[in-house]
């Protein structure tokens, strides 16, 4: 997933708010919960921070420098009345800065877009980029990965009164809305080949096609969906589970570095103490009215 596309989502369900009720503002995070989580995260050792490279320069510094997002709802979004960070991706980066520095705020901010990701870490910038950075083969060759911490799939969505398309098996003989240029077409043919496909050349445009009846169901990336949905009235829904290959997210490290290695330690330990989950709900699962916490993806 690109912050491009983030930051359409945000921009376009801001609009929708004077252009009809689909996608009005929503929940907003829980910022108490959210805060008291992170401050609750875990420290590491002095021989953990010690066999790691990476965390030590990070300790010396004083200071990890952070490439992120501030305009994703659900991942990392700025709250201009306390000047923080709060989403899935804020509080990962979050908890790993208190991990390492023993307090959550000590982290320099660098806004980045999916042009520059690659490039902050090149050129040693930035000590990490978290911003729904999808892990690819062409990009780990120039960076290294920690992770994945999450995994997004295709999702469909629909107008909430809709009663007849319950997931992609309903879509044949149906509109399906869907982005130029991106995976969504081929995905379609894949799995419901039947469908009446229209292609919009942005995020915006095929949600105004939904909300307008123009078209009865829009597919693409489930976390684009959820991000929508989370500045949402209530006027649209997930039709069924996601589907389709997975697409996982990393944490963007300068190449070869060891702190892939610790980071994953780090991620493991979060998962099993149960704060991922506790993240996940907080930042997505109680902006969306999902009840049910995915299973973490497997680290290696």
């Amino acid at each position: 997933m690109s912050i491009t596309s983030f930051l359409k989502s945000t921009l376009t369900a801001l609009a929708l708010v004077t252009g009809g009720s689909l996608f009005a503002q929503g929940t907003p995070i829980n910022a108490a919960a959210f805060d008291a989580l992170v401050a609750q995260g875990p420290v590491a050792s002095a021989d953990a921070i010690a066999a790691s490279t990476w965390a030590s320069k990070i300790k010396q510094a004083g200071t990890l420098r952070l490439g992120g997002t501030q305009t994703s709802n659900l991942f990392s979004l700025l709250n201009e009345k306390d000047n923080r960070l709060r989403g899935f991706d804020a509080g990962l980066a979050q908890l790993i800065t208190r991990y390492i520095l023993g307090d959550a705020a000590k982290f320099q901010f660098t806004q980045v877009t999916s042009s520059t990701r690659e490039q902050v870490l090149i050129n040693d910038q930035v000590d990490m980029v978290l911003a729904t950075y999808s892990i690819t083969p062409a990009r780990a060759e120039k960076i290294s990965f920690a992770g994945p911490y999450y995994t997004s799939q295709a999702g469909v969505l629909v107008k909430a009164n809709n009663k007849t398309i319950q997931s992609y098996n309903d879509l044949a003989g149906k509109k399906a809305a869907t982005q130029a240029g991106s995976t969504g077409p081929a995905i379609l043919a894949q799995f419901a080949p039947k469908a009446i496909v229209q292609e919009f050349q942005t995020h915006q445009e095929a949600l105004d096609a939904l909300r307008q009846g123009r078209v009865d169901a829009y597919v693409t990336d489930h976390t684009l969906l959820l991000n929508a949905l989370s500045l949402g009235s209530g006027d649209a829904k997930l039709a069924g589970a996601p589907f389709g290959a997975q697409d996982p997210y990393g944490i963007g490290l300068p190449k070869g570095s060891d702190g892939v290695a610790f980071i994953n330690a780090f991620l493991k330990q979060l998962q099993a103490d149960g704060t991922w989950a506790k993240l996940w709900t907080i930042s997505i699962g109680q902006r969306t009215g999902n009840t049910d916490v995915p299973t973490p993806p497997a680290l290696p």
